[in-house]
């Protein structure tokens, strides 16, 4: 009879394995929630984030112009693979309805004056007159502008959140990364020194 009630008291290997499938998702979430968290609190900047395209080919560029928007009486012309063949560049990816795209404008302005270096824009998920205006309100820094309505090539970009530009070598090599907005700091201790190291003879 004892026997009988010690086999009933034992779970039976079949109803461990179910019970053991039905917890694995909420440990698995616990497990990453805890990964989450510790980056968080580690204070780690997210422009530290690595791309894996740096040192790579950087995605071919086919995107169609922004229309209406103008220059110096002409068209801007859209961004495809010759607006930066040969040339280094930086691809910056905006959009008007971006908070931090407007806090960094000032930046693009500045560096679109640097004569080493073409700055062209894809513009993400935007609405064709909200771009307008926010470039007519801000200033187009940009010598090459191209729409991304769906975000296909910000997908092939590998692009985490806007805004986030790339230095392109005059062979088409993504040299660096900057996720999120520029600042004073990244601007001194990351972008100029990957100009400047992609400028020299030795490069």
């Amino acid at each position: 009879m004892s026997q009988a009630t010690d086999n009933e008291a034992k779970p039976e290997p079949a109803s461990r394995r179910r019970l053991l499938i039905a917890f694995l998702p909420l440990v698995l979430f616990i497990a990453l929630a805890g990964v989450f968290l510790y980056q968080l609190g580690s204070g780690k900047d997210a422009s530290e984030i690595p791309s894996v395209l740096i040192g790579s080919k950087a995605p071919s560029l086919d995107l169609p112009p922004l229309d209406g928007l103008v220059a110096n009486g002409e068209p801007v012309p859209a961004l495809t693979d010759m607006a930066i063949k040969g040339k280094l560049a930086l691809v910056n990816v905006w959009a008007s309805w971006c908070v931090p795209c407007r806090q960094e404008h000032p930046v693009l302005l500045e560096l679109s004056r640097d004569p080493r270096i073409e700055l062209v824009g894809i513009n993400y998920k935007d609405k064709n007159d909200n771009a307008l205006r926010f470039l007519g309100e801000l200033g187009n820094p940009f010598a090459a502008v191209g729409i991304d309505p769906v975000g296909k090539s910000a997908i092939d970009w590998g692009v985490y959140g806007i805004p986030e530009t790339y230095l392109v070598g005059p062979d088409g090599t993504i040299l660096h990364k900057q996720i999120g907005p520029f600042t004073i700091e990244s601007l001194r201790d990351k972008l100029l020194p990957a100009i400047e190291k992609a400028m020299s003879p030795s490069s």
